[in-house]
């Protein structure tokens, strides 16, 4: 089920396979579990290397799309470092951007929400990444693609990506919701991976990136990403500021919200709890 223009079903991406302006890519990093706590990044490029979908190129996150003086993990470049490298990958006015990530959707939809911030919106998730792709029995390709260098001109949009102090002065304000992306066990510091203290930011409420998309990795049905969210009390005149552990699975919430439920005032917390939960000064809650 389609939701939105940002968001491109297999049959219609296979429709439109050959385009002149068409550009894909495979944006996968995989999260690997570390025994100290924390998770270890891979890059999804053997993977890609393995098969992708014909014609897709391979967006590194974490080697050619991040800050890289930063000590943390998948930081946000400044924008005019990223809209460079978007175009040096072939990202540039004209172009139509399809991108799709392999066991979950939330890589693919970091990139699109790094696009938006640089002012790019040309661009559409794939439904179901490659796992629908591939359980459709579609075709895939190992031949790596690169797409010609383009222009792609800077309109940056203050406020999709916010820092640790706009969460820090968002805390207790009535018309600000503070969302929290990771698991209801991370959220209640009872369980799963931690990123330093256990728990969440003081105040702020959950929907797991998990929970809105189904086995077959399509987004569940608009009625239920709208009752997930509203049952939080997230309503479009609220400001909301979504964070996870690094400003990954946060961009899934991001999307559907600002995507498909139309909300117009809709953040990340680019370094969320691999900083916040770090910060001994910075309020957290459990329970």
């Amino acid at each position: 089920m389609t939701h939105s223009a940002a968001l491109i079903s297999t049959d219609e991406l296979a429709r439109r396979m050959g385009a002149h302006a068409l550009r894909i890519f495979d944006c996968t990093t995989y999260l690997r579990p570390r025994s100290e706590g924390g998770y270890a990044a891979e890059s999804g490029r053997a993977n890609y290397d393995k098969g992708h979908i014909p014609g897709a190129g391979f967006l590194d996150l974490g080697a050619e799309l991040s800050d890289r003086s930063s000590d943390l993990r998948f930081t946000l470049p400044p924008l005019d470092e990223l809209t460079r490298a978007f175009a040096a990958k072939g990202i540039g006015h004209g172009t139509f951007v399809v991108l799709y990530s392999h066991a979950s959707p939330v890589w693919a939809t970091r990139i699109w929400w790094m696009l938006r911030a640089v002012g790019f919106d040309d661009a559409a998730i794939l439904d179901g990444g490659l796992d629908k792709w591939k359980a459709e029995n579609r075709p895939l390709s190992t031949e790596a693609t690169s797409y010609p260098p383009t222009t792609l001109t800077l309109r940056g949009r203050p406020g999709i990506f916010v820092d640790k102090n706009d969460i820090k002065a968002a805390i207790g304000k009535s018309d600000t919701l503070t969302l929290n992306a990771l698991s209801h066990d991370q959220h209640t510091g009872s369980g799963g991976v931690t990123y330093g203290r256990a728990g969440r930011i003081a105040g702020s409420s959950c929907v797991p990136a998990a929970s809105l998309f189904g086995a077959d990795k399509t987004l569940k049905p608009i009625a239920e990403l709208r009752r997930a969210f509203e049952g939080v009390g997230t309503t479009p005149d609220k400001r909301v500021l979504v964070y996870c552990g690094g400003g990954i699975a946060a961009s899934l919430d991001a999307f559907v919200l600002t995507a498909v439920l139309g909300h117009r005032n809709v953040s990340v917390y680019d370094n969320s709890m691999q900083e916040w939960s770090n910060d001994p000064s910075l309020p957290m809650e459990t329970g």
